[in-house]
């Protein structure tokens, strides 16, 4: 007796391979994709930034300034050599070092708040490689992290939600209000007025190329304000796609960047005996410079088991990370360990900068449903401190043009409308 032949019918049509090609080029075309990981990532990074300042403010002077060990002829002679950025170079006195600092900090509020956020990322990129490029050798693996996100926050719309540009447009909206905003093009005009100070200093600031980037930024921003107050039809179309296609190819190359972090992390570990042994773990814990809490790291340190359970599981996480990214349940698991791992070396080791960054960064793989969970519940307990008619109860915020996602990615269209530098 012959099996009865299965349904055609039944059975699941399968998609031409041209069909699928076509639909992927509409999407990363059409949508500004990630809304929520991009702007998990802005205030992440922000917020670290903003926190590291903070806290080395009344030292400032001695590791990005005129005090420092590392003099201003030093650093003036390196970056001669390597070509790096800093307006710092710009004069060795202590009243321009004080306003650079001080507008790092602004940079970095700015970007939390998601205020003007392209504008707010430019400078935010400006005052993190300029410090850092003064004092190159105090960096560690989180500054070298701050320093390429912040790059490549000036090409990402991190700021369609959960900023106040996302807020403002939303009102605006709502009033259908079509004038123009003063705030915009004041700022597009100072920024200007400063790009050309930048550019005339330029042998001594930086390569070229980030002088072409800043004017690209610049310029770009003003003919996307032009082409949307006076010619908004095909025109706005087309910026509309090279802006959806920059923000998508930027936030593929993040997403890249995180997997090479931990991928050549983990395989540089295997190759140590240390960590072929399980012991890599025990010897930092014996370190003053990485003992805040000595007791807690005697502790774990006494424990052979663990030292050797979180030395390989350190190695293995980090290498099997990338490969996890085809399967989303196991990425989420993984996510969530690397996570905890960071939030570990933050308390045992003393390094809560390096970990808050490594976590921002890792928040680019975090499932939108979870993040739009998240949302919802910090809007409810801002609207209970403030005692106001909780708005949560509404549907969360979404980018306009969003449809229906999966729990794994989101995507968003920027259409609400644009201010000059917004």
């Amino acid at each position: 007796m012959t099996a009865p032949s299965p349904d055609p019918a039944a059975a699941p049509a399968r998609v031409p391979l041209d069909r699928r090609l076509a639909k992927a080029a509409q999407t990363v075309t059409s949508r500004s994709l990630g809304p929520y990981q991009t702007a998990i990532v802005r205030i992440g990074f922000a917020l670290t930034w903003l926190l590291f300042l903070v806290r080395e403010f009344p030292n400032r002077h001695e590791l990005y300034g005129p005090d420092g060990p590392w003099s201003f002829d030093m650093a003036r002679r390196l970056i001669a050599d390597n070509r790096a950025f800093s307006v710092l170079m710009w004069s060795d006195g202590t009243l321009w070092f004080e306003a650079v600092y001080g507008l790092a900090v602004l940079g970095a509020l700015a970007m939390l708040l998601g205020w003007h956020t392209r504008a707010a990322s430019v400078v935010f990129m400006v005052g993190a490689l300029s410090l850092q490029n003064r004092s190159v050798f105090l960096g560690d693996g989180g500054d070298n992290v701050v320093h390429l996100v912040a790059l490549y926050l000036t090409l990402v719309r991190c700021g369609q939600v959960w900023s106040l540009d996302a807020r403002r447009a939303a009102r605006r909206a709502a009033r259908d209000e079509k004038r123009p905003e003063l705030a915009g093009p004041v700022l597009w005009v100072v920024l200007g007025g400063f790009l050309v100070a930048a550019t005339w200093f330029s042998p001594v600031t930086g390569e070229w190329w980030m002088y072409v980037l800043l004017w690209v930024l610049w310029l770009g921003q003003g003919l996307w304000w032009l082409v949307e107050q006076y010619a908004p039809g095909e025109p706005r179309t087309l910026l509309d796609v090279l802006g959806h296609l920059t923000h998508n190819a930027v936030l593929a190359v993040l997403m890249a960047e995180v997997c090479l972090i931990y991928a050549t992390a983990g395989w540089y570990k295997i190759q140590g005996s240390r960590w072929q042994d399980g012991t890599a773990l025990f010897y930092p814990l014996h370190l003053d410079y990485f003992t805040p809490w000595p007791a807690l790291s005697d502790l774990l340190a006494s424990s052979g088991i663990m030292v050797m359970l979180l030395s390989y599981g350190t190695v293995i996480v980090q290498v099997a990370f990338p490969f996890t990214l085809f399967n989303r349940k196991v990425k989420n698991v993984l996510l969530v360990a690397m996570m905890l791992e960071h939030a570990g070396i933050a308390l045992l080791l003393g390094l809560p900068a390096f970990s808050l960054a490594m976590i921002a960064a890792d928040a680019v793989f975090l499932p939108t449903a979870f993040l739009v969970w998240l949302g919802t519940r910090a809007a409810r307990g801002r609207d209970r401190l403030l005692r106001r008619t909780p708005a949560a109860d509404l549907p969360p915020q979404r980018p306009a043009g969003e449809d229906a996602e999966e729990s794994g990615g989101g995507t968003g269209d920027e259409t609400a409308p644009r201010t000059l530098v917004g």
